[in-house]
């Protein structure tokens, strides 16, 4: 398997209770596909892994995958704080027929890069699925792969790829040059970049802002690869805002409340994030109105 293009992180959507809302994750993930993107990964950041509990968690996947069918690979974020609670829950999702899984590090025990090392091996070891690294520094304490660490994970037959949210081009560039690219994928998780990363040899991106511009989003990666560099440009200069915006609210609350000013609510935050006030909502319309959204 070879990551590349557009991938979204898909938010769970939720009932006015909190409620996990499965009909509405499938309307969200076949406005994806319509869009073009290249893959649906669910259980992310964006979709508020960390809230849910193991019931919640397989009923996603499973109603993702087969809702998707043949039509895009469905990857599951399976991620925790333990090495052993990452595997139990990669083995559901490799149970439930996930195409791969992607792993965040650890985000409260602050591990060194041997563990984090041995902490992804293992998991590599325990399944058949191919493996996505996820290095999100700022989600984690500071905790983040080096990019040696990332080039010895590579070796590993089933880890195939690195989600790097770090936003340090700097980094990431690094990451693609100590990793051999036949066989492993850089994927850019910081939005604002992802023109830059691609010039620079990844592969793709997972942009949480998909969830919002689909359109942008897919447009920076079709138009690079036709050569287009100048629409790419006018693409990301477009989502800048967008991916600026979420700065406005707790965590990706800014997703779901512009996805609610376009018209496409997946409803609430779990709690303790609350809903956007007001003033809130009015930059937000502001942004989305100078991206041509609305």
């Amino acid at each position: 398997m070879k990551l590349r293009g557009i991938i979204p992180p898909v938010v769970t959507p939720m009932t006015a209770d909190q409620d996990v809302d499965l009909p509405g994750l499938r309307k969200h993930i076949d406005l994806m596909l319509a869009k073009g993107v290249h893959g649906i990964f669910v259980l992310g950041t964006t979709g508020e892994f960390y809230a849910l509990d193991d019931y919640e968690k397989q009923s996603i996947v499973a109603d993702a995958i087969k809702h998707v069918g043949k039509r895009s690979p469905v990857y599951a974020g399976t991620g925790a704080e333990t090495t052993r609670e990452v595997i139990r829950v990669t083995k559901m999702a490799e149970k439930e027929g996930a195409a791969g899984v992607s792993v965040i590090t650890p985000y409260f025990i602050k591990p060194n890069q041997a563990e984090l090392f041995d902490h992804f091996r293992r998991v590599a070891e325990s399944t058949s699925l191919p493996v996505v690294l996820y290095n999100n520094p700022a989600t984690c304490g500071g905790v983040s792969i080096d990019p040696e660490t990332a080039a010895k994970l590579a070796e590993i037959p089933n880890i195939i790829g690195i989600k790097d949210s770090s936003g340090d081009l700097q980094n990431t560039i690094e990451i693609i040059r100590q990793t051999p690219p036949n066989k492993f994928s850089v994927l850019n998780g910081r939005d604002t970049l992802i023109l830059a990363a691609l010039q620079a040899g990844a592969h793709g991106a997972i942009p949480a802002s998909c969830n919002i511009a689909p359109d942008l989003c897919v447009g920076i990666y079709e138009s690079f690869v036709k050569g287009d560099i100048e629409a790419a440009k006018t693409f990301q200069s477009r989502l800048h805002g967008v991916r600026m915006a979420m700065s406005l609210g707790t965590g990706n609350s800014a997703v779901k409340e512009a996805m609610a000013l376009l018209g496409r609510s997946a409803g609430p935050m779990r709690a303790p994030v609350m809903p956007f006030g007001d003033s809130q909502k009015a930059k937000l319309k502001a942004i989305l109105e100078k991206a041509g959204l609305m």
